[in-house]
């Protein structure tokens, strides 16, 4: 991370942070019953996401950033999870709030889980902005792999 970090960086990381928040609220907006084998596909769904984000965690090691920008040390990761998504983190948080949410039944979390999606676009597109310019070979890994899955 450079010295300096843009503002536009911490906005993006507070409102991440407040739908986190968000989505751990108990709330329960409209009571919906799902079939138990969906509930249970959506514990599956959890738990194959987050051994994926746990590989693209070891991946980034500690390069780990919150913000968008990338940090000064680091290096453009084609490889692994980055091979199947550009953004395997967001993804990996996307997916598994969505499993859970479908596990817990909760439309709620659902919501919240694609206002994250959408937050996680926007990042995204913004992140990659900069990872153009630090790393010419970012465009080509742009053109082949998917921004999430």
């Amino acid at each position: 991370m450079s010295l300096k970090t843009p503002i536009k960086d911490y906005g993006f990381v507070v409102g991440q942070l407040l739908l986190f928040l968000a989505y751990v609220v108990p709330l329960q907006l409209y009571k919906i019953q799902l079939p138990e084998w969906l509930c249970y596909s959506g514990l599956f769904i959890l738990g194959v996401f987050v051994l994926f984000g746990i590989v693209a965690l070891l991946q980034l090691n500690t390069k780990l950033s919150p913000f968008p920008s990338p940090v000064a040390s680091g290096k453009l990761i084609t490889n692994g999870a980055f091979r199947m998504s550009r953004h395997p983190i967001y993804t990996a948080l996307l997916f598994s709030g969505f499993g859970y949410a479908l596990y817990v039944s909760s439309l709620y979390k659902v919501l919240i889980t694609g206002i994250l999606l959408l937050l996680f676009y926007y990042k995204s597109v913004y992140e990659e902005i900069l990872l153009i310019q630090k790393y010419p070979d970012y465009y080509n890994y742009k053109q082949r792999t998917r921004r999430f899955i």
